[in-house]
């Protein structure tokens, strides 16, 4: 028997012997194609080939091609399980053409390895042809010497091909196994072609025109090769059944399913079996390929799948989460053709028993209420939209599970009503929004939000992607395009670009399409729309247009560097000061980073090296940053530290780094930072580089600040520190490691010196050498009383000679003003027998206002004060004299 991996191996050795360059399968979520989910066909990533964007270094080439079909328009979620083909995952094998060979080689490759590598029958097979393609009709013939009657000529779109409306396009042939009379059916373009009995393997798309808006078409001047053959389907034919679920692939999970969940697998829960091999393929390729599980775009189809497959579970009568302990069985299937899914198992096996347990509690809770809502309907009467509305939002259950569960009962949602009861709620949350105090203007979002749904994330695992323009706002206004020069805000279906939150600001880059090209300079996030602002720079950009997407790579990556270093840096000081420390704010921005924690005393300078030093330690460790989804519940349940200012839904990102000494590898227990955090980050800590700490500073009451830096500008930094001590060592004649003695030897010195000085104008002043006054007190209102005006000394030399002249003159009142050049200092002195007499503070105050200051103050013995206009000292000394003479 050829198995699964036999067939895929045959294929793609036949056209690397043909010259066809092996590709490794692009992952599930397409970065080439803004229209699409997920890849859902060979040709996905090899898009920009055929139109000629992009040019590789081979014109032909072979993939088997990892799909999704679970949404949007190609969506067969609800038929998995109840018939023999449908699945939310398929592997698609193929060979293209690049502008290289065309029908001619195309068909004679596919008959050949049809028919001699897999050695199906060529009595088994007919093949179809677009009705006017008399070109392929013939080479059928002259290759297969098939009759006309096996070559049947389909007029409809079935057998024509296109990429768009416009673009590359052009006739298929089709070719179908007969598996034979038994089996009801008749062949393509019967009455009965719906039937089980002809079953298409392979599609062979010639592309040879360009179709253009007015529905002309021309020949392309490089015609080209697309194929599609679907591995499940003609392994179950090799391996005599009908029945994709009956190969052996699915076969081994099916059982793997019926052995953890004790049951048969053949028996009553047969579909169940079948919906769970099937979920648990495309579960847990995405997973591996970066879907998580959320409440939006990809993550909310993921989970749509996965908790399918766990109802499916739970109907089975199974009350553990099993979908986990199914892994391995898959791994051990096409782990050797896609390594990756080997690369993710621990992430994939904790992913979908963390989503498990935490659906069983929703489950039962739904079950049970869908069962109360049921109990008061006429037999055979659909749900209600608002009550199927009330089960999902209020109590969390999806209304497709609602429909699943109700499918096995006969009936079915009035969806009609349950998009009322959503619109309604929409219509709250905009009215609550615009009533809040948040800019009015940003209700137009809610618009887009509600025609579009939220915005695709695509940034945690790319920088580069496509989108499609959604919308173009200047200012309030919904514009159909915008010109060179127009300053506007962009919304698109997905994007790389990370919008401002949690501290990290928003990322910045180009859009472009056709037409024209917006730098970003920011990028925010309002009702789940991530709006770009940015200036149209060259052309116009028009609404609904298909855009490239680059985030600035080097600023992505600092501010990357940055956030994750933050994290480290949150630990670090958990350790170095205590468990009190909290997040109270942060900056992640391209040149720095900013951290703001709760402690009461200042840091030390040791403490503060033991941090820089912990948190470059977890940086050499160069650990693999790991990133879960869970509820806020489960991650505080692993002391996971929560970022302050965050609003928190029913999941959180949690982020792990770092892995404690001596320990191996986990999300808890042993590793060393982990936080609730949805920013982007490093893929392992010694990406950050370097840290370096600028200091800590007050940032409020009982609030320390940290900013520092990593990469690049930690580097920058620490070279110019060397630098700047470098050019000291030189001026001070010293080896560098001699500098700090050296300089501290020199403060000393000028201490010592500028203490000399100050001694020395004392003593000129003391002699007289610094003014005109003369040296001996006069009796002003029975009290003796000096003043003097002095220059070539300080404010800070007046209170030193003040206390000389007290002590030389014995009982005295005391005034000095210093000319310092514009400005004048001015003490006052008064002997202890004279404090119940005479106050310091009078006399200094009296003197500050001829002084042009305000003020002054002190003590009764010692007062001090200052003014703008120095040549005014003699008004000031009669003002004190005033004082005295009462």
């Amino acid at each position: 028997m050829q198995t699964v991996n036999d067939i895929r191996s045959t294929f793609l050795n036949y056209f690397a012997k043909q010259d066809h360059e092996v590709v490794q399968s692009s992952p599930l979520v397409p970065r080439n194609d803004p229209t699409l989910m997920f890849a859902n066909s060979g040709m996905v990533q090899f898009k920009n080939l055929f139109t000629g964007v992009e040019k590789r270094d081979y014109t032909r080439a072979t993939t088997a091609q990892k799909c999704v079909r679970a949404g949007g328009k190609h969506n067969d979620l609800d038929n998995v399980g109840y018939t023999a083909r449908h699945h939310t995952f398929f592997e698609m094998m193929g060979n293209f053409s690049f502008g290289d060979y065309f029908k001619s080689e195309a068909i004679p490759f596919a008959w050949e390895l049809i028919t001699k590598e897999l050695g199906i029958p060529a009595d088994k097979l007919v093949v179809t042809v677009y009705h006017t393609d008399d070109e392929a009709a013939n080479i059928w013939k002259k290759v297969a010497g098939l009759s006309d009657d096996r070559i049947i000529r389909i007029a409809t779109d079935d057998n024509f091909w296109s990429m768009g409306a416009t673009g590359p396009c052009g006739p298929c042939t089709e070719i179908f196994y007969d598996h034979g009379d038994h089996i009801w059916g008749g062949p393509p373009g019967s009455p009965e072609e719906d039937g089980d009995r002809f079953v298409e393997i392979w599609n062979l798309v010639f592309m040879q025109y360009e179709q253009f808006e007015d529905g002309t078409r021309r020949d392309l001047p490089n015609q080209s090769i697309d194929t599609g053959m679907g591995i499940e389907r003609v392994a179950a034919l090799l391996q005599g059944t009908n029945d994709n679920y009956a190969t052996d692939l699915m076969r081994s999970l099916i059982e793997a399913s019926a052995n953890v969940s004790s049951s048969d697998p053949d028996g009553p829960g047969k579909t169940h079996h079948r919906v769970i091999a099937d979920h648990l393929r495309s579960t847990s390729f995405l997973i591996a390929d970066g879907v998580l599980p959320s409440n939006d775009g990809r993550g909310y189809v993921l989970r749509r799948i996965m908790r399918r497959a766990m109802r499916h579970a739970h109907l089975l009568g199974v009350k553990d989460p099993m979908m986990h302990k199914l892994v391995p069985a898959l791994v051990s299937k096409m782990g050797a053709a896609y390594p990756e899914l080997g690369q993710a198992q621990a992430l994939i096996q904790q992913t979908l028993e963390q989503e498990e347990k935490r659906f069983k509690t929703t489950l039962d809770r739904g079950l049970k209420l869908l069962d109360d809502e049921l109990q008061g309907l006429d037999e055979g009467a659909d749900l209600s939209g608002a009550a199927a509305f009330k089960l999902y939002d209020t109590y969390g259950f999806p209304l497709d599970l609602t429909q699943d569960a109700l499918r096995e009962k006969g009936r079915s949602v009035d969806t009609d009503g349950f998009d009322a009861a959503m619109a309604d709620q929409k219509a709250k949350a905009r009215a609550a929004w615009s009533g809040s105090g948040e800019t009015a203007d940003a209700t137009v979002w809610f618009d887009v939000a509600d025609a579009n749904g939220p915005t695709d994330f695509l940034g945690y695992d790319t920088e580069v992607a496509e989108g499609q323009v959604l919308a173009i706002v200047q200012k309030t206004i919904s514009l159909i395009e915008a010109k060179e020069g127009d300053d506007v805000q962009i919304a698109l279906n997905q994007t790389p670009f990370y919008a401002e939150s949690g501290g990290q600001v928003g990322d910045t880059g180009q859009i472009k399409t056709e037409t024209g090209v917006v730098d970003v300079t920011d990028t925010r996030k309002v009702a789940g729309i991530f709006v770009h602002i940015g200036t149209v720079t060259q052309g116009e950009v028009r609404n609904g247009q298909a855009a490239e997407l680059t985030v600035s790579h080097l600023r992505r990556s600092a501010i990357r560097a940055n956030h994750s270093a933050t994290h480290l840096l949150h630990e670090a000081l958990r350790v170095a000061l205590g468990d009190h420390v909290a997040q109270r704010g942060s900056l992640n921005a391209e040149d720095r980073l900013r951290f703001d924690f709760s402690h009461n005393a200042a840091v030390t300078v040791e403490q503060l090296q033991q941090v820089e030093r912990d948190v470059n330690a977890y940086i050499r460790q160069n650990a693999v940053v790991e990133t879960r989804i869970m509820t806020p519940d489960d991650a505080r349940g692993l002391g996971a530290q929560a970022l302050f200012g965050e609003k928190y839904g029913d999941e959180v990102r949690v982020v792990s780094m770092g892995t404690l000494a001596g320990s191996g590898k986990g999300i808890q227990g042993d590793t060393y930072s982990l936080e609730l955090c949805g920013g982007t980050h490093v893929r392992q800590t010694g990406d950050i580089g370097l840290f370096v700490t600028l200091g800590d500073s007050a940032s409020s009451a009982g609030v320390r600040r940290i900013e520092a830096l990593t990469g690049q500008a930690a580097f920058e930094y620490l070279s110019q520190q060397d630098q700047t001590l470098a050019q000291t060592a030189l001026a001070l004649k010293a080896p560098a490691a001699d500098v700090p003695d050296r300089v501290k030897a020199l403060m000393d010195e000028r201490k010592s010196l500028t203490n000399e000085v100050a001694q020395l104008r004392r003593e000129l002043a003391m002699a007289g050498g610094g003014g005109a006054a003369p040296a001996e007190a006069e009796t002003v209102g029975e009290v003796a009383f000096f003043a003097q005006t002095l220059s070539g000394v300080t404010g800070r030399d007046l209170p030193a000679l003040i206390d000389e002249h007290k002590a030389r003159l014995g009982s005295a009142a005391v005034l000095l003003i210093a000319d310092t050049g514009d400005k004048a200092a001015v003490a006052a002195g008064v002997s202890s027998d004279l404090t119940d007499r005479v106050s310091a503070v009078d006399l200094v105050k009296a003197a500050v206002a001829e002084l042009g200051g305000k003020g002054g103050g002190g003590r009764p013995d010692m007062a001090q004060g200052g003014g703008a206009n120095a040549s005014n000292a003699v008004a000031a000394i009669a003002a004190a004299k005033a004082i005295l003479e009462g």
